[in-house]
């Protein structure tokens, strides 16, 4: 989970995300929405997939990014739990 949460801190990553949560995109198309190089995105990617926060699959001379919902769903979980949100929980 620390890993996910350092790649969540990221302000740039997090932007990603919110671009993938439209549905897949190719690096370029993620790249072509920021100003800066296509080797910083390339690295951030990087991160995002070794955080397990995004999937990619190449088709042919591209790659294609994917949110992973379930890591994000774990979480929320964790964050609800932390905060105290419990659906179980009675007085």
């Amino acid at each position: 989970m620390q890993q996910t949460l350092r790649a969540l801190a990221d302000p740039v990553r997090r932007s990603i995300l919110n671009l993938l949560k439209k549905g897949r995109l190719s690096a370029g198309d993620i790249a072509n929405q920021f100003p800066i190089t296509s080797a910083a995105i390339s690295r951030h990617l990087a991160v995002l997939r070794e955080a397990d926060l995004i999937t990619d699959q190449r088709e042919g001379k591209f790659i294609y990014y994917e949110l992973n919902a379930s890591v994000l769903e774990e979480i929320m979980l964790w964050l609800a739990d932390l905060k105290g949100e419990n659906n179980a929980e009675t007085e």
